[in-house]
């Protein structure tokens, strides 16, 4: 559990039955890091998110604006100089930013959140075939420590299919395989636990167009046919139209909108003209890429974090930080 940041109050969550609450609200969740000299580094503030069963939910926006930090407080892995608030609840009230170390690992981790990580090859145990990871992950998240061994074998197998990770290559090292590869391995054991919630932190890295569609499309059918919720971090907005139900889209530490994928990537499109830009540059669309470069985030100006690289900025942007209204934080939405 990592150090509270100091705040005046926290919402709470009403209670309520577990078949009515999201898989994963997130109340005003921040995360901050403390920097030498007494310095703080916002990198996520005021995420609030709600997955309903079944749902996936694209969290999409430039690298270094805070997706895979959310990713890392709902498992508690975050470095020791990180400081928390807000709250990140399960469908039956389990806060997991309130919970220690010993809890996420026996409890939470594999089991009921599972994670397809960034840097899939750091995760894997160098010294470790794929085919053992594997067969340890069925061991400890399915209760199959009694079945037989080729029983174990042929679960294993089934979770490599899942995620199209090929049989012929699950008795090598992580060293022997290349990045997509580790991508679809990691993959295989996150959906071994069959967890309520799924985070996928980039999952389509490294992968050609066809393995990325069969990937999401696994994802997919994992989420929706079971009422598990998947929060999918990407910057593949190809990808996040291929699965989303629904996209956030988060720009120096703060969400700037979520919208129905449907009316994100259709009509009426984004309302925020950062959103708008990410799908302007696409090469599909009129391949166009947004001016300058984000703020760094331990100097955020005053105002509108994009302002500085927005068509429709205006002194009121410059001085006043828009909030995030009916789904959107823009002044002139």
């Amino acid at each position: 559990m990592k150090t509270p940041i100091p705040a005046e109050s926290v919402s709470v969550s009403e209670p309520a039955s577990e078949s009515a609450r999201p898989v994963l609200e997130l109340d005003r969740l921040s995360v901050r890091f403390r920097m030498r000299g007494g310095r703080y580094v916002a990198a996520v503030t005021d995420a609030t998110l709600a997955l309903a069963p079944g749902e996936c939910l694209a969290l999409v926006g430039e690298s270094g604006c805070g997706k895979s930090v959310l990713a890392s407080a709902l498992l508690g892995l975050l470095p020791g100089n990180a400081e928390t608030a807000g709250s990140a609840r399960l469908a039956d009230g389990t806060d997991l930013l309130a919970l220690d170390e010993r809890t996420l690992a026996r409890s939470i981790r594999g089991r009921r959140v599972a994670l397809v990580p960034q840097s899939p090859a750091a995760h894997l145990t160098p010294v470790r075939t794929i085919r053992s990871h594997l067969e340890e992950t069925v061991r400890e998240l399915t209760g199959a420590g009694r079945r037989p061994r080729a029983e174990l074998r042929e679960a294993a197998e089934a979770a490599a299919e899942r995620a199209a990770f090929p049989a012929t290559h699950l008795d090598r090292h992580p060293h022997e395989l290349s990045g997509g590869l580790a991508q679809r391995a990691a993959t295989a054991l996150a959906l071994i636990g069959d967890a309520p919630l799924l985070l996928a932190d980039e999952p389509t890295t490294g992968l050609d167009r066809d393995l990325v569609h069969r990937t999401v499309d696994e994802l997919r059918a994992h989420t929706r046919d079971a009422g598990r919720a998947l929060l999918m971090i990407t910057h593949d907005l190809a990808a996040a139209h291929r699965i989303a139900d629904t996209v956030a889209v988060m720009y120096a530490g703060r969400i700037v909108e979520t919208a129905p994928a449907e009316a994100f990537f259709g009509a009426p499109g984004p309302r925020h003209p950062y959103a708008r830009g990410l799908l302007e540059a696409l090469p599909e669309r009129a391949f166009t890429p947004i001016p300058g470069a984000p703020p760094e985030l331990g100097a955020l100006p005053p105002g509108c974090a994009f302002a500085a690289r927005c068509p429709r900025a205006d002194s009121r942007c410059r001085a006043e930080r828009p909030l995030l209204t009916e789904g959107v934080a823009c002044h002139h939405a």
